[in-house]
C-alpha cells in the first residue's frame, strides 16, 4: 500500500485540538493499516519522529432508510505521539 493511501485526513475535534498541546495528533487511516505501517507513513510524509501509535476502530452503527436496514461503514483512527522536538503544522499563519 502507498503511504498516501494509508493516511486519509487529520481529525480536528475539541479533544484532538487539546491533544496538540501534548504533541499528539489524530488521523483517519485505512481500516487495514497496522501500527507499524502508520508509523512509517507519518515519518515519511511529514519528516518527523514518531514515539508511539494508538489505534481505535469505531463500532458498527445501524442505519435505516425507509424500510431497509443497513450499517454505516467502519472507520479507524490513529493517535500519533511525536518526539518533543517535532511538530506538524496543519494551518499556516495567514
Amino acid at each position: 500500500m502507498n503511504f498516501i493511501d494509508l493516511i486519509k485526513y487529520p481529525i480536528l475535534t475539541e479533544k484532538t485540538v487539546r491533544l496538540l498541546e501534548q504533541n499528539q495528533y489524530c488521523f483517519a487511516v485505512d481500516i487495514k493499516a497496522d501500527k507499524s505501517s502508520i508509523k512509517n507513513a507519518i515519518e515519511a510524509l511529514f519528516g518527523v519522529k514518531v514515539v508511539s501509535v494508538n489505534t481505535s476502530k469505531n463500532p458498527l452503527k445501524k442505519k435505516r432508510v425507509g424500510n431497509f436496514f443497513g450499517t454505516k461503514s467502519r472507520t479507524k483512527r490513529s493517535f500519533v505521539k511525536l518526539a518533543p522536538e517535532d511538530s506538524i503544522t496543519f494551518f499556516e499563519n495567514v
